[in-house]
C-alpha cells in the first residue's frame, strides 16, 4: 500500500492496488483512481510439471548466435515419472535427436569451456570469446581426432590474452584433467596457425605486471608490498633482459618479499606462481646488478638493497 492523492477525498489517502484487474483503488472512499495499470514486476511463473514443482523461469535461454538454431529450437521433454510410456512417441524422439546433432557437439564444448572458466575464476567475456574462437577453428578446419580438452584449453588461453588478462600455460593446464601442457601447445600453435589473420591482429605484448597482482594475491601480500612490486617491474621493462615476464615477474616477488618484514622462500614463491625455483635464481640474477635503480626509494633503503645476496 502506498499513499496518493485521492479527488473525491481531497487528501493524501492509501491505495490498495487489484493486479488481478489493473485497478488502483482509494482505500477511504472506494473510487478506482487507476485503470488497467501495467504491472512493470517480474511475472514469475512457474512451468514444472508437477503442480507442487518449483520453476520460476520465466524465459528460455539467452539468443546464442554460434548455433544454427540461434539457441532456441525446442526440445520435447520424455514422459515424467508414473506418466504412460506412450505419452512421446518413439518416432518423435528419433526425430529430435535427429534435428540437434549438430548443434550438440558445440553445445558440449561450450559448457567444457564454462566449467574450465569457472576453476580459473575468468569472467563471462573470456568465456564467450573462447566461445568464438572454437567455433571459427571448427568452421575452418573440423577438429575431429584432436584431443578436444587440448584445443578447449588453448581457446581459453587466447581468449585471455585477447582480453588482456592473461594465464600461463601452466595455470590452464592446471584446469584440465584430460590433457598435457605440451598437447595444450600444440593446440595452441594449431589455432593460431588457422585465425593468424584475426588473432595475430588481437593479441598483445605480454608483460610481466599482467601476473604480478595475481601473483601478489595468492601469497597473501600487502599493499604496499604489491604497489612496489609494480614500481619494480614497470621499471625493469626498460631494460634487456632475455627472460620471460613470468619469471620476471616471480623474481621482483622474491625480492620484495626478502626486504619486507614478512620474507618469502623460493620454495614459496615457486609453488604461488607456478615457476621453477631454478626459473626464479637464474632470473634473479639478471636482476640483481640492476636493483638500486629498481627498487623504489620509499620502500627500502639503498643499504638494504645492497644486503641482498647475490
Amino acid at each position: 500500500m502506498s499513499d496518493i492523492f485521492c479527488r473525491d477525498c481531497n487528501m493524501l489517502t492509501e491505495v490498495v492496488f487489484d493486479h488481478s484487474a489493473g485497478d488502483t483503488i482509494c482505500s477511504e472512499c472506494g473510487l478506482v483512481l487507476e485503470s488497467r495499470s501495467v504491472d512493470k514486476t517480474s511475472e514469475w511463473r512457474s512451468f514444472a510439471d508437477e503442480s507442487n514443482g518449483n520453476d520460476p523461469n520465466r524465459v528460455g535461454g539467452p539468443v546464442n548466435l554460434l548455433l544454427a538454431d540461434g539457441g532456441l529450437s525446442t526440445v520435447i521433454a520424455g514422459p515424467s515419472n508414473g506418466a504412460s510410456s506412450n505419452a512421446l512417441p518413439s518416432s518423435v524422439g528419433r526425430w529430435q535427436s535427429r534435428a540437434s546433432k549438430p548443434d550438440r557437439h558445440l553445445l558440449n564444448i561450450f559448457s567444457a569451456i564454462a566449467i574450465m572458466a569457472d576453476r580459473l575464476g575468468l569472467v563471462t567475456t573470456i568465456k564467450d570469446r573462447a566461445n568464438e574462437i572454437y567455433k571459427k577453428v571448427e568452421d575452418q578446419r573440423p577438429l575431429r581426432g584432436r584431443n578436444q580438452d587440448a584445443v578447449v584449453a588453448a581457446c581459453l588461453y587466447i581468449a585471455c590474452r585477447q582480453e588482456n588478462k592473461p594465464r600461463t600455460v601452466k595455470e590452464i593446464c592446471s584446469a584440465v584433467s584430460g590433457a598435457s601442457k605440451k598437447e595444450i601447445g600444440r593446440a595452441k600453435e594449431f589455432i593460431w596457425k588457422h585465425l593468424e589473420v584475426e588473432i595475430g591482429q588481437e593479441i598483445g605484448t605480454i608483460h610481466a605486471g599482467d601476473y604480478l597482482r595475481r601473483f601478489c594475491s595468492n601469497l597473501g601480500m600487502k599493499n604496499l608490498e604489491v604497489k612496489a612490486a609494480q614500481e619494480t617491474v614497470q621499471k625493469s621493462e626498460d631494460l634487456v633482459i632475455r627472460r620471460s615476464p613470468i619469471s620476471v615477474a616471480a623474481a621482483v616477488i622474491y625480492i620484495i618479499t626478502q626486504l619486507s618484514d614478512d620474507k618469502r622462500t623460493f620454495k614459496d614463491i615457486s609453488l604461488a606462481t607456478r615457476v621453477a625455483e631454478g626459473t626464479i635464481k637464474n632470473s634473479y640474477k639478471d636482476l640483481y646488478p640492476h636493483l638500486p635503480r629498481l627498487i623504489p626509494n620509499w620502500f627500502a633503503k639503498e643499504e638494504d638493497v645492497k644486503n641482498l645476496c647475490n
